[in-house]
């Protein structure tokens, strides 16, 4: 572990900031760097006062949502003032007329959930996390099954508050969506991981609770045919909500989920079971695993496993999957979306991770993608190159500079060291 010192004036800037300011705690860390100072804003009035205190002060800053997350990409270089906006937790407004829900940062993405579907409403954005965050959702743009039919948060995001790190509170969009010149706020935040700005709230457009809904699944043997059942089923007329693949030791299962209007769904049903052949079975449940990753999300230190997010043109699954042979990975994720991630069981050493992320690395970047760590054991971390290749990396380096000239923000945890 490191830990970060602060100088007096610098505590008492940041205490005179914001409503509770703590000493760290055992968990109270970023991917094994300890902050000095814990800051608990109430709201994003505090939220911007401590970075104004922080800007002052040339202390760095790292923002926490539900803190599922922390330790994914890499450390970051210092970690002065953890901001903690777990108290920014409410639903905003439910406009359920208008299919618009508007939250806090800190709010849970099931809480938004269940109020949502007081209305026959949800957020088509699945929990791929137990206990995510709406700003940490955001954050680390998490996706799930639902994302083949209607797209990532960025797809579903139409507002969002946030504060620069120079304290000043900026907000883009709204109840409706318009297009402006300059930059799209909300499409840059997502994904940034805390380094670009803290988001304090993101409003969302919803979808109707469907009146029905169904798994169709069938085992695959080989990668080519779980390319040719996931081919067949995005060709044809059944309007799958996802199509999930699930891998390990050279064998899965494909399960197609169908939503929509009771006879609507046993249609399809019907049509995907005829469709990939006798061995399909449906099923309300989801498949083993569900929208979750195919690793421990909970796990910490070297019980962690090595996570990897894997990204490909859609034709490229049979080949993905095909070079996890001989591997311990086990796999799971959209073949209808091209994203797949992949876990390397705790105890993998550096070597054995190395030689699985080149051979996927190498798959993915010829097949209009790529292959990057979520997260792993410190050591083994320190021996991968997390990213990999980022061909737009001088253009997010003039973007940081612009929205944080210091980089005071989660510095060093993004690609190339911003």
């Amino acid at each position: 572990m490191t830990t970060q010192t602060l100088d007096a004036s610098a505590r008492e800037a940041v205490g005179s900031a914001c409503a509770q300011v703590d000493e760290p705690g055992a968990g109270d860390h970023v991917d094994g760097v300890v902050p000095g100072l814990v800051a608990r804003p109430a709201d994003t009035d505090q939220v911007a006062e401590v970075l104004r205190a922080a800007a002052a002060h040339g202390l760095s800053v790292v923002p926490r949502g539900g803190g599922t997350k922390l330790s994914w990409g890499v450390a970051p270089r210092s970690a002065d003032v953890l901001l903690d906006v777990g108290a920014l937790d409410q639903v905003l407004d439910h406009a359920a007329g208008d299919l618009i829900v508007a939250a806090q940062a800190g709010c849970r993405l099931a809480d938004l959930q269940d109020r949502v579907a007081q209305g026959g409403q949800r957020l088509a954005l699945d929990e791929t996390v137990p206990g995510t965050t709406v700003g940490g959702m955001l954050a680390a743009n998490t996706s799930g099954p639902r994302r083949t039919a209607v797209g990532s948060a960025r797809d579903l995001l139409i507002g969002i508050t946030m504060v620069r790190a120079d304290g000043v509170v900026a907000k883009a969009g709204g109840r409706v969506v318009k297009n402006v010149a300059g930059y799209d706020l909300g499409k840059l935040l997502i994904g940034s991981a805390g380094t670009l700005g803290v988001i304090t709230d993101a409003t969302f457009r919803l979808h109707p609770v469907p009146a029905a809904s169904r798994w169709v699944s069938v085992p695959v043997a080989d990668p080519a045919e779980a390319l040719r059942v996931t081919q067949a089923v995005l060709h044809a007329q059944v309007v799958p909500a996802a199509v999930e693949v699930g891998w390990a030791d050279g064998a899965g299962t494909v399960s197609v989920l169908l939503e929509g209007r009771v006879d609507g769904v046993a249609g399809r049903t019907e049509a995907t079971r005829a469709l990939l052949g006798e061995a399909a079975t449906d099923s309300e449940d989801a498949p083993a695993g569900g929208a979750t990753y195919p690793w421990d999300t909970t796990a910490t230190g070297d019980d962690r496993a090595t996570a990897l997010k894997l990204t490909f043109e859609l034709s490229a699954l049979g080949d993905v999957l095909a070079a996890t042979a001989g591997t311990t990975a086990q796999v799971r994720g959209s073949a209808g979306s091209g994203v797949l991630y992949a876990a390397l069981p705790a105890g993998t050493g550096p070597d054995e991770a190395a030689t699985v992320l080149d051979r996927l690395r190498r798959v993915c970047s010829q097949r209009g993608g790529a292959a990057v760590v979520v997260d792993a054991p410190a050591a083994v971390k320190a021996a991968l190159d997390v990213w990999g290749p980022v061909p737009a990396l001088e253009l997010m380096r003039r973007v940081k500079d612009q929205f944080d000239p210091d980089h005071r923000l989660s510095p060093g945890r993004f690609v190339g060291g911003l």
